[in-house]
């Protein structure tokens, strides 16, 4: 999915953080996806609290949004550098085309996973077997040494495992005995968790790992805290297990982890780079790619977008203004 803000803000992120005391409640923004039939999505990720979690650097969630109502997911192309694209989908079905010819749906249960590296782009719209959109947008920053990597795309079932009073979906990663097969760059971990009402659980967690836990559906006590629908809890390194705990409604929620990225990043509309000049960069060869800047270089053989003619009929995304002044590590 696209950030489809006008204005998105610059994200300078170090990953040097120390254990958190307790867990921490991070509270979502609503952010405006397009017109004003289109669809509110809450944002925890980036935030002013914090900006990565492990190597996450992006979390919307949405839903369940009537698509008689909202229109639907229509996101024509646009460009990804730098990042992992990660599709969770609770209800509804995602069409994905993108420039290095994959073509996919997204449906509940299935891990769509999107590795940018130097450079793709993609459209997604929901089908008419969706009635309403429900699910989560994830992002992964890509570290240095492999930011770069030739971009492809993959699709895989998530793996079960049942504890306690959990159900437990496991999307990257391993936790609760169950693993997937999928390819990451930086050790991580996803999970969808669900509890039935006045259940609990106790998952053993990797303690090198920060995590977090969005909830969808709840309130949940998360190791003490409670949580309501749409919060992030902040899970520092040091924590050997988390325990859920529903109250008199069935909880689902979303627990992503991985260990600290060590680097910086910044991270501008749907670009991570490391400097200034580098978005400068990715957004000045989007614009001549997608046919919005007539410029001298525009019949360049090499792309690092890919054409987007031959997966989507219509006009591709147009970045957005950058900001008067160079991008700028924001204050946490």
């Amino acid at each position: 999915m696209s950030n489809l803000e006008r204005d998105p803000d610059a994200t300078w992120s170090a990953t040097a953080v120390a254990p958190a005391r307790r867990p921490e409640i991070i509270e979502a923004r609503e952010v405006p996806l397009g017109g004003p039939r289109a669809m509110t999505v809450h944002r925890t990720l980036p935030s002013r609290e914090r900006t990565l979690i492990g190597a996450w650097c992006f979390i919307d969630h949405y839903g369940p949004s009537p698509v008689s109502e909202t229109g639907g997911m229509v996101v024509p192309p646009h460009p990804h550098t730098g990042l992992q694209t990660v599709s969770w989908l609770f209800s509804g079905e995602i069409e994905h085309r993108d420039s290095v010819g994959s073509h996919a749906f997204v449906r509940p249960g299935e891990l769509n996973l999107m590795t940018a590296g130097r450079g793709i782009s993609h459209s997604e719209m929901s089908t008419p077997a969706s009635d309403a959109l429900h699910g989560v947008q994830l992002w992964v920053a890509l570290p240095s040494e492999s930011r770069s990597v030739e971009p492809f795309f993959e699709t895989t079932p998530s793996v079960l495992a049942e504890v306690d009073d959990a159900l437990v979906r496991v999307f990257i990663g391993s936790l609760a005995g169950a693993s997937t097969e999928v390819t990451t760059f930086s050790e991580l971990v996803a999970a969808e968790i669900t509890l039935s009402a006045a259940g609990s659980v106790e998952l053993p967690l990797r303690p090198e790992f920060e995590h977090g836990v969005l909830v969808d559906a709840g309130p949940v006590t998360v190791s003490g805290v409670e949580a309501a629908r749409t919060e992030l809890v902040f899970l520092g390194q040091g924590a050997e297990s988390v325990r859920l705990s529903a109250g008199p409604e069935p909880v689902r929620v979303v627990l992503i982890g991985g260990v600290p990225l060590g680097e910086q990043i910044l991270m501008w509309w749907n670009f991570v780079g490391r400097s200034h000049d580098e978005v400068v960069e990715y957004r000045s060869e989007w614009q001549r790619e997608a046919g919005f800047n007539a410029s001298p270089a525009a019949g360049a053989a090499w792309r690092r977008f890919g054409a987007t003619d031959h997966h989507y009929e219509g006009t591709p995304l147009p970045a957005p203004e950058l900001p008067g002044v160079r991008l700028k590590p924001r204050a946490r």
